[in-house]
């Protein structure tokens, strides 16, 4: 009996024991877990200094705001992250500087003094005196400047023009307040050689930096020579915005020293503006396999004054004809007082006979008003026995069908 009691006290210690010795184990790892640091995501260690800058973002920008930002990009090597904490100060920031202003790309390859030899040479006389002569109105009209490059390759008897880029361009777009640029190239008299350069979405500093070289050109004939610059914006859905032109006679102009760098300011061009009744932008599309045609009346511009006010409220009838005889009639919105109306109207008419042989499509503008009959501003008949656009339209839109093909045409 007293062995068995011996032995029942000991493993009630041993009991104890365990559990107590279990329980501080669990303890003191639950400590050790509170003490340690969540893995939370390395972003900042340094009081002003950025361990993931924003010019070392991969996306292309374009205009002249970001030429700094791309020059600090190239210069910085590809894997690899420069922190210059020497230059900065004790609260980690870098103390301020004037920043260089420099007006084109090209101007980086350049010592100061060839620049100034060169800048010298490439602004004449009466450029700087129209430039100085500008008064405070007609700096309100400039439509901006061009930058370019010229230059003539010996050996391979070439002409060389680089496109650098254009500061200030007007907004085309009045509801972004921007533009889409691109420049078209020609060179005169004989209008052989036409080069465009590539659209740049919503800037008015546009960087294009496009190199065009023109082959089988002698030098003697350099001086015989126009350039023709044209600065369009681009318009996705009806004819594209003239911003202005550039036009640079050769003559005078010695390329043997090397590269010319030269900047000239953009001037309206002068366009012919419609007379008459105005214009209509119309789409047109053929759809062979159900036989039915769609049409879209986009805009109109241009519209005379038939109204007292000198404004009109104009809107389109389209009548569809097969042979003569009238057989659906359409009409859009009335659009009130304005002389260049956007419709952006779709109508689909089913074709009553296989092909477009004896289908036409008239297209009547008229101004809306309530006290008296409306008046008929402008007519446009499109089909096969039509004459100048309307006839050329209808030709497409059957050569290609299942295209939706857009023009102008004067009513």
């Amino acid at each position: 009996d007293e062995i068995t009691t011996v032995v029942g006290i000991f493993s009630a210690f041993g009991l104890v024991f365990s559990v107590s010795l279990f329980a501080w184990i669990c303890c003191q790892r639950k400590s050790s877990k509170s003490n340690k640091t969540p893995p939370y995501k390395f972003v900042h260690v340094l009081k002003g200094v950025d361990i993931y800058p924003e010019n070392l973002n991969s996306k292309k920008k374009f205009g002249a705001d970001d030429k700094s930002e791309a020059k600090n990009k190239s210069a910085m090597p590809k894997n690899s992250l420069h922190l210059d904490l020497e230059k900065r100060d004790l609260n980690g920031n870098f103390p301020k500087t004037t920043p260089k202003i420099q007006s084109s790309p090209y101007l980086e390859n350049l010592t100061p003094k060839h620049f100034a030899e060169r800048k010298k040479d490439s602004v004449s006389p009466d450029s700087l005196k129209s430039i100085t002569s500008l008064s405070s109105d007609d700096k309100q009209d400039k439509l901006g400047t061009l930058f370019f490059s010229l230059e003539y390759n010996f050996e391979k008897k070439a002409f060389v023009v680089n496109i650098k880029e254009a500061h200030g361009l007007p907004a085309m777009d009045e509801q972004s307040m921007t533009s889409d640029p691109y420049i078209k190239m020609t060179i005169l008299p004989e209008k052989k050689h036409k080069v465009k350069t590539r659209v740049l979405r919503k800037t008015l500093d546009p960087a294009f930096d496009e190199t065009f070289t023109f082959y089988g050109i002698p030098y003697s004939q350099i001086q015989d020579l126009t350039l023709h610059f044209m600065i369009l914006s681009f318009d996705r859905f009806s004819r594209d915005d003239v911003i202005g032109e550039v036009l640079i006679p050769l003559a005078g102009i010695e390329l043997s020293e090397g590269r010319l760098l030269m900047d000239r300011e953009i001037i309206k061009r002068n366009v012919r503006k419609s007379s008459g009744h105005g214009e209509l932008l119309i789409s047109l599309c053929y759809q062979s396999t159900t036989n039915t045609l769609t049409v879209v009346v986009l805009k109109a511009k241009h519209l005379p004054k038939s109204d007292v006010s000198g404004l009109s409220d104009p809107y389109i009838k389209v009548n569809l004809y097969h042979a003569k005889k009238r057989i659906s009639k359409k009409k859009t919105h009335v659009k009130k007082c304005t002389p260049n109306a956007v419709f952006n109207e779709l109508f689909v008419f089913d074709i009553p006979c296989e092909g477009l042989d004896d289908i036409s499509i008239e297209f009547l503008v008229l101004d809306s008003d309530r006290g008296s009959r409306n008046e008929v501003i402008g007519r446009l008949t499109l089909g096969s026995s039509a004459e100048g656009t309307g006839g050329e339209h209808w030709k497409e839109i059957c050569e290609y069908p299942r295209r939706q093909i857009a023009k102008w045409h004067m009513l």
